[in-house]
Parts: C-alpha cells; structure tokens; sequence
C-alpha cells in the first residue's frame, strides 16, 4: 500500500467530518432571523445587538482564559478585525435593523446570495478557482433560493432592503477571512478573538442603547437574545469555521443554499408564518446544487 492509500481513508473523514461540522453551523445560523424576532420583542434594535455581542464576548473570554490561550500573533490582527468588523458587528446589527420592518422570509433573501457572494470573495482572497462545475451549480442554487423567498415574500422591496444587501457583503467578507484564519489557528479562537476585540465597543454601545431604548423582558425576548449570543454568534461560528477550515471556503458556503429554507421551516413553527406549498420543489433544487458543489473540484 502506498503513502497516498493509506492517507485517502483520513483525507475522507475529515472532509465528512469538515462538511458535518459546516452544517451544524448553517442549522444553527438559520435560527438566527426568528430568534432576532423574538429578541426585538424585548429589546430595541441597537441594545440586542449590543449586548449579543457582550453575552458572547464573555462565554468566549472565559473559554480564552479557562485554556490560557495566549494572545494572537500581530500578522492576525488584521484578519480578525475584518470578522469582528463582518460577523460580529456588521451582520448582526445590519439585519436586525431590517428585521424591524422585513418578515424572516423577505430577509432569507440576504443567505439565499450569501453562499455565492462568499465563494466570490474567497476566489478572489485565497486564489483559489472552483471548477466551472462548482460556479454553475452555485449560480443555480442562489438562483432557487432567491426566485423561492421573493416569491415567498410577494415580490415586494421593503425599506430594510438596504441593510440586507450591507449585511451580505460584510458577512461574506467576514466568513472569508475567518476561514482563511481558521486554517492557522483553531476556528474557536477567531471567534473568540474576533469577539474580545469588539468587546470595548459592545459595552458602550450596550450602555447608550440602553439608556435610550426600553427593556420589556419576556420569555421570547430572553430566548432570542441567548440564542444569537451564544448558539449563532458563538457556537454557529465555531463549527462554521472549523468546518470551512476542514472543506475550504467555497464549499463550505454552498452549504448555506439550505439555510434560507431552514429559515422559513422555523418561521413557520416558532412565528407562525405561512409557508408556500413550493418549499418542498425548492428544498429538492436545493439539496441537488448542494450535492454537486460539494463534489465539484476546487
């Protein structure tokens, strides 16, 4: 047996592995719209996004501290701000702006792009070129989920529609960087450092949000406000950029065709949204341009 037969049976659990942990990732990303929604029934929009910042920023400072990681080397810095600045900040604050006026299913709109505005960045950061194969398939899975969630939405341009198109560009920066990052330190800690580092700012803003913005808590508002804290700000995005890591970035972002559907799936059982009777045409489409992204060359 050759070094390159014995190395294929590894080579082949981590890219399982890899894409599992991606995916765990998009599940718990396509929570992030309903719970934002409940989030808002509690908080304004300024203070929710403030302070999941700070709630997250310190379920990670004490996984930081609890293993003693020493702090980023300087030629990291720049990476890290530019997720901080992408997934930590801009995304978070973008959306749930919009959310005040858009419903979760006009906003899947923003994920429906996400995956193909992410492989472009990441084709243009990293210099790596997906095959043909791989772009016509991603070009035809944005092109499914997007007709499905207009559709869904009734066609309408909505005033948040500004907000959802920054987010997009600054999140897809943000999953760049951060996978490239990934694939020198372990994903965990570019959340975390990305989290530490806007730790300052979210305590401000925290502080003047809420001076500013009343708090009527509720058990929706409570739930919503951990879950994009600790289950899509920490949690999504530590396996999220493991498994880009493991899968490499372009991949791993098809993977994200399934989370607008996902998204809907919750809107409809945890918001009582209606859900159209093409959603299973779509999740169908979906699953197939996924399925050919993920064995297209990269």
């Amino acid at each position: 047996m050759t070094a390159q037969d014995s190395a294929t049976p590894t080579t082949s659990i981590a890219v399982s592995s890899g894409t599992l942990l991606a995916s765990l990732g998009v599940v718990a990303f396509s929570l992030t719209f309903p719970s934002t929604v409940w989030g808002l029934e509690s908080f304004g929009p300024w203070s929710l996004a403030a302070v999941r910042s700070v709630l997250a920023a310190i379920v990670a400072g004490g996984f930081l501290l609890a293993m003693r990681v020493p702090l980023p080397d300087r030629r990291h810095w720049a990476g890290l701000a530019v997720v901080a600045g992408g997934v930590v900040v801009g995304f978070p604050l973008l959306t749930t702006l919009a959310l005040q006026t858009s419903t979760t299913s006009h906003a899947a709109v923003v994920v429906g792009l996400l995956p193909l505005t992410t492989a472009a960045f990441a084709a243009v950061r990293t210099g790596r070129r997906p095959s043909r194969a791989f772009w016509l398939a991603a070009l035809a899975g944005a092109a499914v989920v997007i007709a499905f969630t207009v559709q869904q939405s009734g066609g309408e341009l909505r005033s948040g529609d500004v907000c959802l198109f920054g987010a997009l560009l600054v999140c897809a920066a943000g999953y760049t960087e951060g996978g490239r990052l990934a694939r020198q330190m372990p994903g965990w800690q570019v959340v975390g450092w990305a989290l530490i580092f806007c730790l300052p700012f979210a305590l401000a803003g925290s502080a003047v949000a809420l001076a500013f913005e009343p708090v009527r808590l509720t058990a929706h508002g409570t739930i919503g406000l951990l879950w994009v804290a600790v289950g899509s700000t920490f949690f999504g995005l530590y396996v999220w950029y493991r498994g880009m890591a493991s899968i490499g970035i372009a991949k791993a972002s098809q993977l994200q065709l399934a989370q607008p559907l996902l998204t809907l799936v919750w809107s409809v059982s945890l918001l009582g949204e209606t859900l159209s009777p093409a959603a299973p045409v779509a999740a169908v489409a979906v699953l197939v341009c996924i399925a050919v992204t993920q064995r297209a060359r990269t």
